[in-house]
């Protein structure tokens, strides 16, 4: 973990964490972890302190963080790593220190968040997707909170020289929250490039594919498939090229590391 500035401490101290396939695992269920992260933005307001930075792992980001030593110190960067995977939760309790209690797939926690940020007039940012696919992620959050509050939103696609420039421009903004949807490892990347440069915003949250999700892209397996830990079957029905030579690789990789590299 990154050093702590002085006004982020109440909030590491108030989210523990248990080892699960060799990376330090949040605890806290949804709700605790939108309230948490709503606090955090708030206290954050009007400092200039280091972002909050909360990241998730699934299978895909274990397996990885098994085979490449220096994603695993950029995952290890982060203050809070959810649980983003079902096999994590039903195997925490017979290899891990501490059991967890749920998972907190980003796709449910930016629900929790907003339902709460709303009503104590935090700023969202979303940074990634398509143009189109930013823009429709926005909006349908806005219709589904109207009192929510953008500071502002981007697509994920720029050159490497314009990085500077939109670090400043999300600055300017002055989002308590900032959503990164720009995919693993490239999110983890950007953020440990920038975190210094990113000072004043209240929590960061890395976000895989959730704008895809939000937009209408991509579909929610049906509930009882979340539940038995399946959703990753239904995202391989839905684009087996994509999906399915990587959850073949991964997936084994990720059970093994979870049995075997927990404590």
């Amino acid at each position: 973990m990154r050093p702590v500035d002085h006004n982020e401490a109440s909030a590491t101290q108030l989210d523990p964490s248990t080892n699960i396939g060799g990376l330090p695992i949040s605890v806290l269920g949804m709700e605790e972890s939108a309230r948490m992260l709503v606090r955090t933005a708030l206290r954050a307001r009007g400092k200039n302190a280091l972002p909050y930075y909360s990241t998730s792992a699934n299978g895909q980001v274990i397996a990885l963080a098994a085979e490449d030593a220096a994603f695993k110190v950029l995952l290890t960067e982060a203050d809070q790593i959810h649980a983003d995977g079902m096999p994590m939760v039903r195997l925490s309790g017979y290899v891990a220190d501490e059991e967890l209690s749920e998972r907190v797939a980003t796709t449910d926690l930016v629900h929790a968040v907003a339902r709460l940020s709303q009503k104590a007039g935090l700023r969202f940012y979303f940074f990634g997707a398509t143009p189109d696919g930013n823009r429709r992620a926005v909006d349908n959050m806005q219709k589904h909170y109207p009192n929510l509050i953008f500071a502002g939103a981007r697509d994920g696609y720029f050159k490497p020289e314009e990085e500077a420039a939109i670090v400043a421009g999300i600055v300017a903004s002055k989002p308590d929250i900032l959503w990164i949807g720009l995919g693993v490892p490239r999110e983890q990347e950007f953020v440990s490039r920038n975190l210094e440069n990113l000072r004043g915003i209240g929590v960061i949250k890395t976000s895989g594919g959730l704008f895809d999700f939000l937009s209408g892209k991509n579909s929610r397996a049906p509930q009882w498939m979340q539940n038995a830990g399946l959703e990753w079957v239904y995202r391989t029905m839905i684009e087996p090229r994509r999906l399915l030579g990587r959850y073949l690789k991964t997936n084994p990789a990720a059970l093994w590391q979870i049995i075997f590299h927990s404590k």
